[in-house]
């Protein structure tokens, strides 16, 4: 996940409530189109046999797109700062669509109802954690480090699992990721915050940045939240 470690220079003022509401919506508007674009290109991708035959013919394809989006990410998050916020979004908006390429599976693979059924119950559990860091008083920034361990762990382990194909352990693996990017919701939402209340927010392109990070980081939280979700408990196509 990445990290906002580089925006320490932008902090260079303190942030109002106004300010510091007026980013929260831009990172939550922003991180709802990259929801849009994904759910879209999915949609377009899974029910378009043109593309399926391109995308699903062979490994190739989805492996060319899963490392571009890997690379894209990667580097927003390292140069996020030499570029302008609407670099940034654009960017944003650009991975989000390859994202919806691969995630075109899940409708391949799952009814439509258990997709539904996720998704609903991901943008409640997400609402709720994302509530919680924003109004906690508890400083939570101490959860990050075991968080993303947890998250190494779960890499790892999905990793071995690949080989071992083990029905118990890709349970115990979604149950572990379910907690782990339930915890990173509000982890990141806190930190985003810390972020707004230091940063000098009248500058209206660091807040733009600080926005686009923010929606990106919250966007695979929820991603990441519903396809564990979906591993769990949804029911695969016949």
């Amino acid at each position: 996940m990445a990290q906002y470690g580089s925006y320490t220079p932008y902090a260079a003022g303190i942030g109002t409530v106004e300010a510091v509401n007026a980013l929260f919506r831009k990172v939550y508007q922003y991180m709802a189109l990259g929801l849009i674009l994904t759910s879209l290109t999915a949609w377009i991708t899974a029910s378009t046999p043109a593309l399926l035959r391109m995308f699903y013919s062979s490994l190739t394809p989805l492996i060319i797109v899963a490392v571009a989006e890997l690379g894209l990410v990667i580097y927003l998050s390292a140069t996020i700062a030499k570029h302008s916020a609407s670099t940034s979004l654009l960017l944003f908006g650009i991975y989000s669509v390859l994202n919806g390429i691969t995630c075109s599976a899940v409708l391949l693979v799952y009814t439509q109802e258990s997709v539904y059924t996720a998704f609903l119950s991901t943008a409640g559990m997400f609402g709720a954690m994302s509530v919680y860091g924003i109004y906690t008083k508890r400083d939570i920034t101490s959860w990050g480090s075991f968080l993303h361990m947890g998250l190494w762990g779960l890499i790892i382990a999905m990793v071995i699992n690949l080989f071992v194909g083990s029905s118990a352990a890709e349970t115990v693996i979604s149950v572990i990721g379910i907690i782990v990017f339930m915890g990173l919701t509000a982890y990141d939402t806190a930190k985003i915050k810390a972020l707004a209340e230091g940063a000098e927010m009248s500058d209206d392109e660091t807040a733009g940045k600080i926005a686009v990070m923010g929606a990106l980081e919250l966007y695979l939280d929820f991603i990441n939240l519903f396809l564990y979700l979906l591993r769990l408990f949804g029911k695969r196509r016949d």
